[in-house]
């Protein structure tokens, strides 16, 4: 995982023990870039609007996306499901080590 100039982090980078970097370090551009390289590139400017963070995709519940961001139902009941619901997981089994 590399640090950018600007904070953000490249979550292009190999994926390491076979997940994701952690999301925590996620900027907003990377939470952003997240959501596009996984199909949802239109929906991704909701996070951008919003100044959603790797820190705050962690803290968002179900309820959050499906209204808080405007996003029509489909596609979020889809990101929040199979994208943000794992991220917490996944970030929730790595700090508890």
């Amino acid at each position: 995982m590399e640090e950018k100039a600007n904070g953000s982090v490249d979550t292009k980078s190999p994926v390491e023990n076979g997940q994701l970097p952690d999301p925590a370090n996620w900027a907003v551009a990377d939470v952003v870039n997240y959501f596009k390289a996984t199909g949802f590139e239109e929906q991704a400017t909701a996070f951008q609007d919003q100044e959603i963070d790797g820190k705050s995709l962690l803290l968002m519940t179900r309820n959050d996306v499906l209204t808080g961001l405007s996003i029509k139902l489909g596609p979020a009941l889809k990101i929040y499901e199979y994208h943000v619901k794992p991220l917490q997981t996944q970030h929730l089994k790595s700090n508890a080590c």
